[in-house]
């Protein structure tokens, strides 16, 4: 693959990419770092490559990796801006109620469930992004499912 290749690759997963990076990371400006520093190590390591075919695959694994080294960094900093976002709750008035539900679920699940409903990748290719067994896929949909729909009856009752 060229580096052209690549970038048009890069624009047409967009909103992939942010869909991946926001699931796992809930301030914008984190998902803007992890998603160009995926970017950058992309073009830096095209020649890893080894299916073309395969490149969406690479881009986003590179992602998540990114968005997880992120995580790590920030699990040694507090910062006084999450405490107040935490108090105000105005983080959770600006995304839709979808975007809430799939918050709440634990970071394992989480990612499942926006690869697979909200990116339409398949149980086989996201258990090969996340490096784990189909069937643990199948098993984090079920119970996303299953605690999605006890929350939801919850607030309906």
């Amino acid at each position: 693959m060229k580096k052209e290749q690549l970038g048009k690759l890069i624009i047409a997963s967009e909103d992939t990419m942010y869909h991946v990076a926001k699931t796992l990371l809930y301030n914008d400006a984190d998902c803007a770092d992890a998603i160009q520093e995926a970017i950058v190590k992309a073009f830096t390591n095209l020649h890893n490559l080894r299916k073309d075919s395969y490149a969406k695959t690479w881009l986003i694994r590179i992602l998540i990796n990114e968005c997880y080294a992120i995580m790590r960094r920030e699990k040694r900093i507090v910062s006084l801006e999450g405490y107040q976002r935490e108090d105000t709750g105005k983080e959770t008035e600006d995304y839709s109620d979808l975007y809430e539900a799939i918050r709440q679920l634990p970071q394992e699940i989480r990612i499942c469930v926006t690869l697979y409903y909200l990116e339409g990748y398949s149980v086989k290719e996201t258990a090969k992004l996340l490096e784990i067994t189909e069937s643990a896929v199948k098993n984090r949909l079920a119970r996303a499912r299953a605690k999605m729909r006890s929350e939801l009856q919850e607030a309906v009752t």
